[in-house]
């Protein structure tokens, strides 16, 4: 029975989940049932009649039929071949076992063998499972037969054979009650177990259990408080059904349970395996540092024993010379026997410096190279030392977090991190970063050696999105890493400038403070005194500003912070040509926005202000950021007001003519449009009424210093 249960995988059809029914076999020697292989057949032909249509795909409740196999279904009608009705046009066949295109050949379904072997063992299945829940006969001679009735009134079970000995027509048996095969005979009328002919009618509250009325007379329950019967089903009825509501109720809070216990089953297996392959990724990376400075050591010594070899080689042919030296010394003799002088001297100047070469090295002996390799013996106690302290990581150090508040990208990273239990238990952290790239398979992180709690990281590539985290280390004890967090570089490089206090800047109703980085509205004297239409209209005056200094070319991007109390801020870019014209510009202008005699709201200054402008502005104001109307612009007002961010910037691209508005806090532009880059272009900025707007500081290195509080 094991073995037949243990196989029942094997016995389910891919198609229709469940046992096979005269199983094909396909090419691919998968088995698919024949009414299945059908349906899906004829599911494609029906498919392909409506066009490939995804509706059509479920032909058959039973087959779910893929559509990139659709897609690859040849429908090609051979010529010369009839096809049957069982047949489709299509020569493929899409196994649901493998999900591959099978060619099923020009017979199709005819062409395919029924598999009777695993038709025998799926039957053999069959009777073992029906023999293990199968009710036999009560009354069959050995061996007994499987029972088709079961008589209430007998309380027996019978096969058809037994049930017409026992129950023979025209007697009292044959009008027994009889059901189907079971083993629950539950009788008619509940009876009395102590008084056997009596029916129980009321139950005892004291033992809890139904009584006849001889049990309460004179019984064991004479004394006991007794109810009807009909009394304590309701009453019961009512405890239970409330008991079962209670655990209703509570049966959604107990499978959350068993759900959180699965999944900490599963994260903790999880977990464990991912441990495991933390650590056999560290010490593969150990075996791999050692494997390469290995090599490196055994190539240093192989190249150092190949020099000396070399020398001394060369030295034993020189001496090797000395030993020729006899017939060196007859080959001079005989140049000495030369009596002209002309050839002499062409011999013997070759000659004597050979003589001479062999007579210092007769003088002085020392062998060209050392044949020891001492400096070659490497030290490696300090190495064993650590490797025997290797540890997992201690639950002692706090695990660090990066503090995105006061984390920023701008010009520089300047990272931030902080413990959860603000006490400084680490001795020296190390912070890493990578650059995000989809098309990068292998992660590799920089990494930086901080004393402190930030860091500043430079040399980050603009318009790219970089991942920090962050550990701590004591000794060789190291904390798990931090959440990793990312921030994005701007969208060009940082352009650096100050508020211009010379060019048109209006010290009476603007303040700059010292280091000219904000710039604030007085909204004082001068705007009350020059109110005196305010029965008329609403008097307003824009004050512009501008930064010192121009870009010429380039892509170029800037950040600022706009005060939340401001009521009127407007942002932008200016070209140099119409810089007088942005100053001396009329200030002061009546608008109808609200008007005793007309009674409307016209809001005609805004079109006024976008028309008359001589630079590229946005407004922002009362925490709001308000896209310019053009035609692509939600036409509904409050549709282009955006929450206003922390954070402003301005990117300007001299080079496409475009400037574009950006949450310089997650680097996503707001609102982009084209500009005129014929000159050079400057940072404008309008306030009116109390506003104020602060220059974002650029990152510095004063922030490299080890500083817990920035």
């Amino acid at each position: 029975k094991v073995a037949i249960k243990g196989i029942e995988r094997e016995l389910i059809c891919p198609a229709c989940k469940e046992l096979f029914t005269h199983p094909l076999i396909l090419p691919c020697q998968h088995n698919v049932c024949h009414k299945c292989v059908k349906e899906i057949l004829f599911a494609f032909e029906d498919s392909f009649a409506d066009g490939g249509s995804e509706s059509s795909n479920q032909s058959s409740p039973r087959i779910r039929i893929l559509a990139s196999s659709m897609d690859r279904i040849d429908r090609i009608s051979r010529p010369g071949i009839k096809h049957s009705s069982l047949t489709p046009r299509s020569t493929l066949f899409p196994c649901p076992g493998c999900q591959r295109d099978i060619d099923l050949g020009e017979r199709g379904i005819n062409g395919l063998f029924r598999n009777f072997t695993l038709e025998t063992i799926v039957e053999r299945y069959r009777q073992a499972a029906r023999a293990a829940i199968a009710i036999m006969c009560d009354f069959c001679k050995p061996p007994p037969q499987e029972s088709t009735k079961s008589c209430m009134d007998c309380s027996a079970s019978y096969c058809n054979e037994c049930f017409k000995v026992h129950h023979p027509w025209g007697t009292l048996k044959a009008q027994h009650e009889y059901v189907g095969p079971t083993t629950n005979f539950r009788p008619k009328i509940l009876m009395c177990p102590e008084h056997e002919m009596e029916r129980v009618n009321m139950y005892c509250e004291i033992c809890r259990r139904p009584v006849c009325h001889l049990c309460k007379l004179g019984g064991c329950h004479a004394n006991h408080r007794v109810t009807t019967m009909s009394t304590a089903y309701k009453t019961l009825k009512e405890k239970l059904s409330k008991d079962i509501e209670y655990l209703i109720s509570k049966e959604s809070q107990v499978k959350a349970h068993i759900t959180q216990l699965d999944l900490l089953l599963k994260e903790a297996e999880y977990n464990s395996e991912r441990a495991k392959q933390e650590a056999s990724q560290s010490f593969e990376k150990l075996y791999h540092v050692l494997e390469e400075k290995k090599s490196a050591a055994i190539r240093a010594i192989e190249t150092s024993k190949n020099i000396r070899l070399e020398k001394l080689q060369t030295q034993v042919e020189e001496y090797q010379g000395l030993l020729e030296n006899n017939g060196l010394v007859g080959y001079a003799q005989e140049v000495l026997k030369e009596t002209d002088p002309s050839c002499f001297v062409q011999t013997a100047k070759q000659l004597h410096v050979r003589i001479q070469k062999a007579t210092e090295s007769l003088k002085t002996f020392r062998p060209a190279a050392e044949t020891t390799f001492e400096d070659f013996v490497m030290d490696t106690a300090k190495q064993e030392d650590i490797l025997g302290e290797l540890s997992f990581h201690s639950n002692g150090l706090e695990i660090p977090e990066i503090n995105e508040e006061q984390s920023r990208m701008y010009n520089k990273a300047l990272i931030s991190w902080e413990c959860p239990g603000k006490t400084d238990s680490a001795d020296i952290y190390v912070l890493e970063y990578h650059k995000l790239n989809r098309e990068e398979e292998n992660v590799v992180w920089q990494k930086i050696e901080v004393c402190g709690k930030n860091k500043v990281v430079s040399n980050l590539d603009d318009d790219s999105c970089y991942a920090f985290r962050v550990r701590g280390y004591k000794g060789s004890i190291c904390s798990p890493w931090s959440r990793e967090v990312i921030l994005r570089t701007p969208p060009a490089p940082v352009f650096s400038f100050l508020f211009d206090d010379k060019c048109g800047y209006n010290n009476e109703h603007l303040h700059l403070n010292p280091r000219r980085t904000s710039v604030e509205s007085r909204a004082g004297f001068p705007l009350l005194l020059g109110s005196e239409r305010l029965q008329v209209g609403c008097y307003t005056t824009l004050d512009y500003i501008i930064g010192d200094t121009g870009i010429a070319k380039g892509k170029h991007f800037w950040a600022f912070r706009v005060e939340a109390y401001s009521y009127l801020v407007k942002v932008g870019v200016v070209p140099s040509n119409k810089i007088q014209k942005l100053f001396h510009s009329t200030h002061d202008v009546t608008s109808p926005r609200y008007e005793q005699d007309s009674g409307h709201d016209s809001g005609s200054e805004d079109a006024f202000f976008d028309s008359s402008q001589p630079c590229t502005l946005v407004t922002l104001g009362m925490k709001k950021f308000f896209i310019p109307t053009t035609p692509a612009a939600p036409k509904d007002p409050e549709s282009r007001m955006l929450p206003l961010p922390s954070c402003l910037g301005i990117c300007l691209d001299c080079d496409r003519g475009r400037v574009g508005f950006y949450d310089a806090g997650r680097m996503k532009c707001l609102y982009e449009c084209e500009v005129d880059c014929s000159g050079i272009m400057y940072p404008a900025f309008a306030l009116m009424g109390g506003a104020a707007v602060q220059l974002e500081e650029a990152v510095i290195a004063k922030y490299r210093e080890c500083n817990d509080d920035i």
